[in-house]
């Protein structure tokens, strides 16, 4: 498994290597004008491949996004590994791909070190694939939960063992549990989405989650690991008696979903309750304009928010080597965040569409890519 998972890293790197070189300068612009050639920015189609690895929880979305621009330009293709958001960053800041697919933002260091591929730009965030985080289980007989943040916390501890646990039952007492074992599941690779559970539990549960918030699972936690969405979606489908943290467009109808305590009530997994959260959101401090990192308010007593959500990001570089690459990135990103792209993200993956205001922002960061300057 791990020389299978080295090979394909390895095979994202090569082709990304390929791709960023095979790129010519078919359409010479001034740099630094936006990057796009005047038959870009007349709506003509685009070619060539585009080269991109990160996020596991994006693959329905991508593979919908995928078809669709490609549909509309039938010269340009899309290659997406899905490794990982730590992977995908990685990537970016290594220059061996075009974009990264992360659902955690890029941290300050990390955005110091992509300016060495990308230019004095460096990289930015833009927000295309809002989803909630579904807390899935698998107890026999059992579909629906009510939890607050701390029980939660205290199952992934390993503080509470079994499923038949008082506290488990004081919110669920019309529900027959098992006296039953339970075993914590999470992501065994650096994940965007651990790194946003963990930032969940560490807000909204801070007495028990002592662990700040990190893309790496604590080691010293009990419980078994899988690697990637489908990993630990598969892992708990097999497993009576498991709880994970996944996107929710990964889970099955065979498992269970926690319905999480916000203020007095307990709020369901929806794409509509995921989006209530983001409106919550505020921009990262410290970032360019044209980085649309947002900090999310775990602790929201907003009715109908759900708080253990995340926001999926593009990172491009804010600059590349050459007008047809630039184009490419440009033509691919406003397909993801354009209206098309967002019902067709909805459609593959459950997924919140952006709001008009950050769907908006979005555009006119992607505006802001250019041509390296020479």
């Amino acid at each position: 498994m791990k020389a299978l998972h080295i090979g394909r890293v390895a095979a994202v790197l090569t082709v990304g290597a390929l791709a960023l070189t095979a790129c010519g300068t078919d359409n010479a612009v001034t740099p630094g004008n936006g990057g796009s050639s005047t038959s870009a920015a007349a709506g003509a189609s685009v070619t060539g491949t585009l080269t991109g690895t990160g996020a596991t929880s994006i693959s329905a979305a991508m593979d919908a996004w995928k078809a669709g621009f490609e549909s509309a330009n039938s010269g340009a293709t899309v290659q997406y590994s899905p490794e990982g958001s730590g992977a995908g960053r990685k990537a970016l800041i290594a220059g061996a791909v075009q974009f990264a697919g992360s659902d955690a933002y890029m941290k300050d260091a990390e955005l110091a070190s992509a300016k060495a591929k990308c230019g004095a730009a460096g990289a930015i965030d833009v927000p295309w694939y809002i989803s909630p985080i579904a807390v899935a289980f698998n107890v026999p007989g059992v579909k629906d939960l009510k939890l607050d943040a701390d029980t939660i916390a205290k199952i992934f501890r390993g503080d509470i063992k079994n499923w038949n646990d008082a506290a488990i039952k004081a919110s669920n007492p019309s529900v027959t549990l098992p006296n039953l074992a339970i075993t914590p599941v999470h992501r065994s690779d650096n994940s965007g989405t651990t790194d946003n559970f963990t930032d969940y539990l560490a807000q909204a549960a801070k007495s028990v989650w002592t662990d700040a918030k990190s893309g790496d699972w604590p080691a010293a936690l009990p419980g078994e690991n899988a690697k990637g969405t489908s990993g630990v979606v598969k892992t708990v489908t097999q497993t009576a008696g498991a709880i994970t943290y996944a996107d929710d467009s990964a889970v099955t109808d065979a498992l269970g979903k926690v319905e999480l305590k916000v203020g007095d009530s307990y709020v369901p997994v929806t794409a509509e309750a995921a989006a209530k959260a983001v409106d919550q959101a505020k921009p990262v401090a410290g970032r360019s304009a044209n980085d649309l990192s947002l900090k999310l308010d775990r602790t929201t007593t907003v009715a109908g928010a759900y708080p253990a959500v995340l926001v999926s990001y593009a990172v491009f570089c804010g600059s590349y080597p050459d007008a047809k690459t630039v184009d490419l990135v440009k033509a691919f990103g406003h397909y993801a965040v354009s209206d098309a792209g967002q019902k067709a993200a909805v459609s593959a993956a459950k997924s919140a569409p952006l709001s008009a205001a950050l769907a908006a922002k979005a555009k006119a960061a992607i505006d802001s890519i250019t041509v390296a300057a020479k």
